[in-house]
């Protein structure tokens, strides 16, 4: 039998902190502050919206974060 896969830490965040900054700066900060998973998306793409621990949601707007959530 295979052991349970680790579940990725979840960085101490405030999602908040990630609107209006640049795409690729936001990236790199989440980056920075460890999260495993960062996804970067246009405003309305068709995603699947399964809970993924260590991961940051970005919405991407004329290149500026205009929405951020876990998962």
């Amino acid at each position: 039998m295979s052991s349970i896969p680790a579940i990725p830490e979840q960085p101490d965040d405030d999602p908040d902190a990630y609107l209006g900054l640049t795409g690729a700066r936001a990236e790199e900060l989440a980056r920075e502050r460890g999260w495993s998973t960062v996804r970067s998306l246009p405003p309305g793409a068709v995603i699947t919206m399964e809970f993924l621990q260590g991961r940051l949601n970005f919405e991407v707007k004329d290149g500026t974060v205009t929405r951020c959530w876990l998962g």
